[in-house]
């Protein structure tokens, strides 16, 4: 999915203190157009940018397509990120310019790279009545920046399990959780999980230490641990702690995240993961150039590799602010 902000927010994002437990609560973000879908951000923000590698997180839905238009982003670039898609309901079509053409169906996970540059389009299909999901980023660490692009697809079994409170259940799409193991390959550890529990359910995970974790509330309500987190919020927990405990007041559903302290500062700004202002205003430079010359009917690639056809759908990037980026805390 794009930030498809018309005036983005240059962010540095890099280590930040919390409690025991934050609490994060996102912003409506609309993704364009005059029947825009709005998305819920939940990452990155001034509390937070980011928990593991994760340093962007969309959540949206339920959407009655008939009512919100459904998702229509037309190509538009990444560099140094990895995409990951996630649905609940309906199908998205995603097309690339590594050569990729997947449906993203519920409970499968969809991972692209885009190393040193990628496009991509992301349209809801048209038996798709309501649309429900989530979008996350990861950064990618410095050695693995400029990686190839390409794509995986994953369709993770469905864990059961149950306590006399209720019953569970879970797809491990990242990473290691409750003996299930995800073969998707990533440039540092993370942990990405759907979890569903019956309320009254007492779900304890056994957890790395290392890491630091994000519990993202779909529907229903939880604690995590011993502090609530509402629908829609995301509960940050701090590494040190090897069992994370969640329960469930009324049926839930969640995302857990996570991965060790990124250890880097990235700028973000629309879609591009840098380290500097500077590495920002070439990649948009090198977006542009693409868009600019495929419409003069130019044969040679860039580094996103836009696709010949209808280089005017392509999304442009907005304007840079006049300012350079400067850290915030």
């Amino acid at each position: 999915m794009s930030n498809t902000e018309t005036s983005p927010d240059e962010m540095v994002c890099g280590e930040d203190s919390a409690a025991e437990l934050q609490v994060l609560t996102p912003r409506d973000v609309p993704l364009g157009g005059p029947r825009a879908m709005t998305v819920r951000r939940t990452l990155p923000q001034r509390q937070r940018s980011l928990i593991g590698a994760w340093c962007f997180l969309d959540h949206y839905g339920p959407d009655d397509v008939s009512e919100s238009g459904g998702m229509d982003v037309p190509p538009h670039p990444h560099t140094g990120l990895q995409t990951v898609s996630w649905l609940f309901s309906g199908t998205i079509e995603h097309r690339d310019s590594a050569g990729f053409h997947a449906d993203v169906r519920p409970g499968e996970l969809n991972l692209m790279t885009s190393g040193r540059g990628i496009s991509h389009s992301e349209r809801s299909t048209r038996d798709t009545t309501v649309l429900h999901g989530a979008q996350l980023w990861v950064a990618l660490p410095q050695e693995a920046r400029f990686v190839d692009k390409t794509f995986e697809h994953y369709a993770p079994p469905t864990l059961e399990g149950g306590t006399d409170g209720g019953a569970w259940r879970a797809q491990v799409f990242l990473g290691s959780l409750l003996g299930s193991t995800s073969p998707v390959s990533t440039h540092t550890p993370l942990l990405g999980a759907e979890l569903r529990l019956d309320a009254g359910t007492v779900l304890e995970l056994d957890v790395d230490p290392t890491f630091e974790h994000g519990v993202l509330v779909d529907t229903g309500a939880v604690l995590a641990d011993a502090d609530p987190v509402a629908k829609d919020e995301l509960g940050y927990l701090a590494p040190g702690r090897d069992r994370i405990t969640l329960r469930a007041s009324e049926d839930s559903r969640v995302l857990l995240i996570g991965g060790p302290p990124f250890g880097e500062q990235i700028v973000m700004w629309w879609n591009f993961v840098g380290r500097s202002h500077d590495d920002v205003v070439e990649y948009r430079d090198a977006w542009m150039a693409e868009i600019d010359g495929k419409a003069a009917g130019a044969s040679s690639d860039g580094p996103y590799g836009l696709p010949e056809g209808d280089p005017e759908r392509a999304l442009p990037a907005p304007e840079l602010p006049n300012a350079r980026i400067k850290p915030r805390s």
